[in-house]
């Protein structure tokens, strides 16, 4: 049997099972591969090589559901080593698959990881990988297979929120081994395999990275595989030495084999349990979700719940390519924050010890890439999914209550204090302004002023990340002065930054305060929402480096990365003002130094897409004279920074931002200011847009083309009526209705331009 025809038998009986013939085939148009090889966008070449792992979008070809525990991946890297993903395009070796955490596009780690490789004919435990050529491979959201030639097999896999089958297809009568790995960079693995039941069980112990590298994260990665058929030879494995032992622990290269005879044709088909709390909650979890060894019903289940979710928005357009990189898009927007919690509800305790904690309902998620998903890809779900805003609202808020202090970017279930800001305010705040509010509201304020307002009385919590970083400098000064060092933090310094985005959370809790009528935190929240005027340099109009003593550092160098920076240039940090862009306007001396300031920035080549703060500098154009500008800033970026080529990401990925990024933008319209429930208008790529909403509702955006080349907006109606705003807000949107579009070839310089139809913000 050749590989196509193999493979289009399990997709043939998928589709039988699945007894879906009206589906729309979206998975089709999914590219899991895309964003695995090195980037070619120009902004990535100029920008990003000086950071590690930057000019990688740092995907995986991940078998998956939407926001589920567990990615299937298959492993051409074996380490769970910092900035290095489970699989590279470039890569020839195929080492096996892997149960994977790792963070989708991000220079962070996996963790709890292990891995199983398949080969046949004589066991080996050393130099096992198999040599691959991507012809060999297919992709899809819900399966991945490929062919390995060098063993004359066939493998696969699909998986299920928690729970993973595997799928091997003898090309020959041989034995098959599959070696057993818990991919532990501390050689603190645990593999056992049960003669009773015939079960291989494990763990690997999770490990903390950024504040508190290296200590244990309180919890493991654990799995419990289980086979369609007796092993016929077993035993444990540390790299070239074999054992006739029942378990193996704390040894690099240490695994478990497992052997079996299969007849040309046969197949073996095994299925795995994953868990954060116990080897008991895995098991519980692949009763519940893989009861049976039916690959191809689960496959074409997990196929049914991405047409579903990927159906949600529907396309109308003859550009395949566009629609294309809109579902990989999609699907790469949902691949975290990963769901933390067995089927019974049980979950590991925030930044505990192996405490265990029982959810009375919902989902408990963690693994929030904050810095960079709280602009776009939380927002994304604002919209499409609100009762998962609940859920993402209620575990922030719980990891909070657990742990005493709001964490500053939750991962690996821990405090992390990786990057700067609080955005946890800005997710939580928006959540509530826009009535996703299934949470104890004066409560979870508490919880947030705590970390706006106070620090931890220990030094010993302050350095395992509790609180904001710098926060006392920030309230004495009204900035953070260079002076302070940040030394208590993975990201040293970076004064000027953490001070415009501490003003953006500030500004964020304010919109919570005042809602509960808290006159007074209000009051001075919105004071200090505006401490990023404090390193604003209206001398040189940009942001820059202050001294204590209020001096300016010199010599200035606008262009070139600053320690008082993050990731970035003061020219480009310098549009950090989401919540007041009215109030940067007026520091540069008015809309049109705005314009210009925005028009340096793109004319000097200084944008750079790949990296997060400047994801809202295209839309600025909208608080300006010309916003369209907006359109044709969009529009650039849309064809230079995306692709459906495997180094089509400009950059990390980072959990889905730079993703939603480009759904939001192909749509037409973009949150600048996530917590403001405004979204700036521009030209969409589609001609049609149709979102499903909650409660049966219907949000469409139909393009009127005046030509072919048309993409600039002439005028836009709003359910019939003339709508002169160049912004659209939450509560409309989420009503439903219909915003149409027309565009024309060249700039339309006078629709939106005028300040009454423009966000005052």
């Amino acid at each position: 049997m050749t590989f196509k025809t193999w493979f289009a038998a399990i997709i043939a009986c998928v589709l039988i099972t699945g007894n879906n013939a009206e589906a729309q085939n979206l998975v089709n148009y999914v590219q899991p591969m895309a964003g695995t090889a090195i980037a070619t966008t120009a902004s990535a070449l100029k920008h990003g090589s000086e950071l590690t792992g930057a000019r990688f979008a740092n995907t995986i070809p991940a078998v998956t559901l939407p926001f589920a525990m567990t990615q299937w991946t298959p492993q051409t890297q074996i380490s769970e080593t910092k900035c290095v993903p489970p699989y590279y395009y470039q890569d020839k070796v195929f080492y096996g698959f892997r149960g994977s955490h790792w963070i989708s596009g991000s220079c962070m780690q996996d963790y709890g990881s292990f891995s199983v490789m398949p080969i046949t004919g004589q066991l080996k435990t050393t130099n096992y990988g198999a040599n691959f050529e991507h012809v060999d491979e297919m992709s899809a959201p819900h399966l991945y297979s490929i062919n390995l030639k060098q063993y004359q097999l066939h493998a696969a896999i699909t998986g299920t929120e928690r729970c993973g089958l595997m799928q091997f297809t003898a090309d020959k009568t041989d034995s098959l081994y599959l070696l057993v790995k818990a991919n532990s960079d501390y050689h603190e693995g645990y593999i056992r395999f049960n003669a009773k039941t015939g079960e291989i069980s494990g763990y690997n112990p999770a490990h903390r990275i950024y504040q508190g590298w290296g200590k244990s994260a309180g919890f493991n990665g654990y799995f419990v595989i289980k086979f369609e058929k007796s092993i016929g030879n077993t035993g444990t494995y540390v790299n070239d030495k074999l054992f006739k032992t029942d378990s193996v622990k704390n040894d690099a290269g240490a695994g478990i084999y497992a052997g079996f005879k299969l007849n040309k044709g046969e197949k073996l088909t095994i299925r795995i349990g994953t868990s954060f709390t116990s080897l008991a909650g895995a098991r519980k979890n692949l009763q519940a979700e893989a009861p049976d060894f039916n690959f191809d019903r689960v496959a074409a289940t997990a196929k049914a719940k991405w047409e579903k979710t990927l159906g949600q928005i529907t396309l109308t357009t003859t550009n395949e390519r566009d629609k294309r990189i809109f579902y990989t898009s999609y699907y790469h927007a949902m691949q975290q924050p990963r769901l933390f919690n067995d089927v019974d509800g049980k979950y590991p305790r925030f930044a505990g010890n192996y405490q265990t904690e029982q959810l009375a309902g919902g989902n408990y998620y963690d693994d929030f890439s904050m810095w960079d998903i709280y602009r776009a890809q939380i927002p994304l779900f604002e919209i499409l999914n609100p009762p998962f805003i609940n859920n993402l609202s209620k575990s922030l808020l719980l990891k909070g209550k657990q742990a005493g202090w709001m964490p500053i970017f939750p991962c690996w279930n821990s405090y992390t204090s990786e990057m700067i800001g609080d955005h946890t305010t800005s997710v939580i705040s928006s959540a509530y302004l826009k009535g996703i509010t299934d949470f104890d509201a004066k409560e979870a304020y508490q919880i947030l002023r705590r970390n706006a307002f106070e620090q931890p009385a220990s030094h010993a919590d302050y350095v395992e990340g509790k609180g904001r970083r710098a926060l006392d400098s920030y309230l004495k000064y009204k900035y953070i002065p260079v002076e302070d060092s940040v030394l208590d933090a993975f990201h040293k310094m970076e004064q000027v930054s953490r001070t415009m985005e501490y003003a953006y959370d500030d500004f964020a809790l304010a919109q919570y305060a005042k809602s509960l009528k808290n006159t007074t935190d209000y009051n001075a929240l919105m004071q200090r929402s505006k401490y990023y005027a404090n390193v604003f340099d209206k001398s040189t109009g940009l942001v820059r480096g202050r001294h204590a003593d209020g001096s300016w550092i010199t010599p200035f160098k606008p262009d070139q990365k600053e320690t008082y920076i993050t990731e970035g240039t003061p020219r480009q940090f310098t549009f950090y003002v989401p919540h007041d862009v009215s109030g940067l306007a007026k520091l540069m001396g008015g809309a049109t130094k705005l314009e210009q300031a925005l028009d340096s920035l793109f004319n000097k080549g200084e944008y750079w897409h790949g990296n997060e703060p400047g994801h809202q500098i295209p839309f600025m154009y909208n608080y300006s004279p010309s916003p369209w500008k907006t359109q044709a800033a969009v529009r650039k970026i849309l064809a230079a920074e995306y692709s459906d080529g495997p180094g089509g990401l400009g950059g990390n990925d980072d959990a889905g931002q730079m993703s939603a990024w480009y759904m939001f933008a192909a749509m037409g319209f973009y949150p600048v200011n996530p917590v403001s429930g405004e979204y700036m208008l521009c030209a969409p790529l589609f001609d049609k847009v149709s979102v499903s909403l909650p409660g049966q509702k219907k949000f469409e955006i139909v393009c009127h083309k005046g030509s072919g080349d048309a993409a600039y907006i002439r005028a836009v109606s709003w359910n019939g009526k003339p709508y002169n705003r160049n912004f659209i807000r939450y509560q409309d949107m989420m009503k439903g209705g219909k915003l149409d579009i027309y565009l024309q070839s060249q700039p339309n310089k006078q629709w939106g331009s005028k300040p009454q139809n423009q966000s005052a913000l």
